[in-house]
């Protein structure tokens, strides 16, 4: 059996996660510190596994509306409201999904014909790129720079568009550079997505993980942009809740309803368990929010200043918990550098360009991790860039 000549062309074209296929390397190796995988090191609060619990003390196993419990609809929009600054209606304009990856994925198909161009800033997360293959688009990734702080520039988004832009994805902060958009940044983009008639697709899944007292800045709060913006968020970030598989929509109804149709049809409604938990971890989970998001922040600044002292050039991200160190003067590729600082020393980090071409001299470090492992693992990698000096 031809088995290839089976599978769709479309998906036989999408290349496997350069995230995945490197941590095949990992399998198997002992005392290996990973600052690869990009999830929280902490343990979801008690208090929200706690309600996950009781949900099924109470017997409450059941499927829900294909939105979401309206309970957790109302508490989305209250929290969307506050922290956002946008208001929208828990009956019709916001879906709850099985984490962001399946809003994306909803989000994609519902706007997008075949041959329609969605434009992203890169490097970006590994599944935008696929995403936009899978619905039938055209990706068209806009290169950041380094020198830019890995920010989308108006002038380079211009660039980009066609008569065949329809869709514009962003992610502020950004996987896997940390990036975070200026107010200035985020004006013009809007300029350009009115002046053109783009929806936005805005996936703000580390929002809540910004530092240095920088308030966070959604697009969708932009004079105009409301009516234009599919706003993601979700559970597994900042609320340590990876495993609920919890995210969510908002947008104008009858974006919420051609998104919805797909969902009914596919997931049919998301875990009633992670439901209830998400409920309590948005009513109650702000103080542990605070708490991660300071111990991330110290983390941020050790690691920072070890690799700088290290003698590789690292920015200050402003959010999530990424570093994206430049490489490009040690003369060794992404994959290289990686492969090699794994083999020497056991620390995997990701290459750069698991993330796009523009990734390409840059590793990506997550430093979700404990903090004795980052003190070991900055030792491991200055002891390693100076032997590439020898």
């Amino acid at each position: 059996m031809d088995y290839q000549s089976k599978i769709a062309r479309n998906i036989s074209a999408i290349p496997r996660s350069g995230i995945r296929d490197f941590f095949e390397l990992v399998q198997g190796r002992d005392d290996v510190i990973s600052l690869g995988v990009g999830e929280p090191d902490f343990t979801t609060p008690w208090h929200i596994r706690e309600a996950a619990i009781y949900s099924l003390e109470k017997g409450q196993t059941t499927y829900t509306s294909n939105l979401g419990t309206l309970a957790l609809r109302r508490a989305i929009s209250r929290y969307v409201g506050g922290f956002f600054g946008v208001d929208y209606d828990p009956d019709g304009e916001v879906l709850v999904t099985v984490g962001v990856s399946e809003a994306i994925d909803l989000a994609l198909r519902a706007l997008l014909n075949p041959g329609d161009e969605v434009i992203y800033h890169e490097p970006c997360y590994v599944s935008y790129s696929p995403g936009i293959v899978m619905a039938h688009g055209v990706a068209v990734p806009v290169e950041t720079r380094l020198e830019d702080g890995f920010s989308l520039r108006p002038e380079n988004l211009a660039a980009a568009i066609t008569p065949r832009s329809r869709v514009l994805m962003l992610n502020f902060p950004t996987n896997p550079t940390g990036a975070c958009a200026t107010r200035a940044d985020l004006e013009g983009i809007a300029k350009l997505a009115i002046e053109h008639d783009l929806m936005v697709v805005s996936d703000e899944i580390y929002c809540e993980l910004r530092y240095d007292g920088e308030p966070h800045l959604s697009i969708a709060a932009l004079p105009g942009m409301r009516e234009r913006t599919i706003l993601l968020h979700g559970f597994s970030k900042a609320f340590a809740m990876t495993g609920f598989r919890l995210g969510y929509a908002c947008a104008p109804q009858p974006v919420i309803d051609a998104m919805m149709k797909i969902h009914q049809y596919s997931m049919l409604c998301a875990p009633v368990m992670s439901q209830n938990a998400a409920l309590e971890a948005l009513e109650n989970g702000a103080p542990s929010v605070a708490t991660m998001r300071e111990s991330y922040h110290r983390r941020r600044d050790f690691l920072v200043r070890e690799l700088n002292d290290a003698g590789l050039d690292c920015h200050t991200p402003g959010g999530a918990f990424y570093l994206f160190p430049d490489i490009r003067k040690t003369g060794l590729t992404s994959r290289e550098f990686a492969t090699r600082l794994l083999e020497a020393e056991n620390v995997a980090c990701v290459p750069g360009d698991a993330f796009g071409p523009s990734g390409a001299g840059f590793l990506r470090c997550c430093y979700a991790t404990a903090f004795d492992d980052l003190r070991t693992a900055a030792d491991r990698i200055a002891r390693f860039t100076a032997s590439l000096g020898n």
